[in-house]
């Protein structure tokens, strides 16, 4: 049982303390409600070039990293395409200074041509080493696009094309910043050996005087159901070919979600599960399989990939993983196999409950979703799904017509 108190600020900032003495140290954690499907189809990136800009110094401290260092901190960020999410640990002492440093860059960065220079030429570099360089780098600017043609989904948190943040202006970002970065659209989550009246307190002390801000109602379209298969082929310089298959899935809150995140374990998670065992060992198709969810909040996508070994053709290859797709959906799921899985999410909830950086993460996550005491009911929610839940799920999402396949042929002969 994760225990934790909640209070909102008069500006609308969400506060969640945890209390945890067996460490010395402190978590902070910020989630602000934005990322890339709040973005303009025409300029997109903003969100990814925002995790950058907010290190680059804010209203009165020019330097974000070095008061947090010579106070035995260390802090890192990350974008998705539904959130920005920024967080940092230190002894628990010197708590003060990471709020100090937070809530000066959500009052205002410090906007100079300048900065934004260097981190565009930052987030165009990543770009271009991530997605254009690297073997399998374009897979998501390809396989969004085939799978959503609606929502913003339809691009990666990167943004869809350079172009986009090289021709990103001063006060595009400002507007952003103040569209987004607000105390009412966001959760702050501090988690570790502290005391909760206390912390309270220095919360409203440093968040409390920040404004409301003129935060846009979202009006995000919704994806339309897909009705045939989609295919695209594409040739590379790459080491082997590879086939990723995308289907439709649930939202993040929907009622399926534990058993498509199931289902991905039955299918790809160890050495026992069913394509490992099949297509990699057996069969010897691929070198190696995959299947996970993108776990969007809206709506996303349950991905099946493989890596195929030499001389094998791609036909044969996707017919493989639609036999054990279907299999899924048309024989009886093993209870002894399910509770495996079960077992193994279990213990993973567990053990990632004994760091108080992921339990910051995850209380600001469950509070984002709808309420963070969702962070001590989400075990018992896998514990609920029967071998029926999962085979008909299997039989909802594991046909053609919800199919989008991106077949990556080598070059190489």
């Amino acid at each position: 049982m994760i225990n934790f108190e909640k209070k909102v600020l008069g500006n609308g900032l969400v506060t969640i303390v945890h209390i945890d003495k067996s460490t010395p140290l402190a978590a902070v954690n910020i989630l602000y409600k934005t990322g890339a499907r709040d973005e303009h189809p025409e300029k997109t990136g903003f969100a990814h070039l925002f995790e950058h800009l907010m290190f680059g110094g804010s209203a009165n401290i020019p330097s974000y990293d070095e008061p947090l260092q010579k106070a035995g901190g260390e802090n890192n960020a990350f974008t998705t395409n539904d959130i920005t999410n920024y967080y940092l640990t230190l002894p628990s002492e010197n708590i003060e200074t990471g709020l100090w440093l937070e809530s000066d860059r959500m009052l205002k960065l410090d906007f100079s041509q300048r900065s934004l220079d260097i981190q565009k030429n930052v987030v165009i570099e990543e770009y271009r080493q991530r997605y254009l360089n690297q073997p399998f780098g374009d897979v998501w600017l390809l396989l969004r696009p085939l799978a959503y043609k609606t929502h913003p989904y339809r691009w990666p948190a990167i943004g869809r094309y350079i172009s986009h943040i090289e021709n990103a202006t001063l006060e595009d970002v400002k507007d952003f910043f103040y569209n987004h970065y607000a105390p009412d659209n966001s959760i702050l989550v501090i988690a570790g050996n502290v005391e909760a009246d206390n912390t309270f307190g220095l919360a409203e002390k440093w968040f409390g005087g920040i404004d409301i801000r003129d935060v846009p109602e979202r009006n995000i379209p919704r994806e339309e159901r897909q009705n045939e298969k989609r295919c695209l082929t594409v040739e590379r310089d790459v080491p082997s070919s590879a086939i990723y298959m995308a289907f439709h899935m649930c939202e993040r809150m929907g009622k399926e979600f534990h058993c498509a995140d199931l289902l991905s374990d039955i299918l790809a998670n160890g050495r026992s599960s069913r394509l490992q065992q099949s297509l990699v060992k057996e069969k010897k198709l691929f070198s190696q399989v995959n299947a996970y969810l993108t776990g969007d909040v809206d709506p996303g996508l349950f991905i099946v990939k493989g890596m195929l070994k030499k001389g094998v053709k791609m036909d044969e290859a996707e017919s493989a993983i639609w036999q054990e797709l279907d299999n899924l959906s048309s024989s009886y799921i093993n209870e002894e196999e399910l509770e495996k899985v079960k077992n193994r999410i279990e213990s993973q909830e567990v053990f990632s409950r004994t760091n108080i950086l992921n339990k910051a993460t995850d209380l600001a996550y469950y509070e984002f979703l709808g309420d963070a005491s969702m962070i001590n009911s989400e075990i018992e929610k896998y514990r609920q799904k029967t071998p029926d839940d999962l085979k008909d799920y299997a039989g909802t999402i594991f046909n053609h017509k919800n199919c989008s396949v991106l077949y990556y042929l080598s070059s190489k002969k």
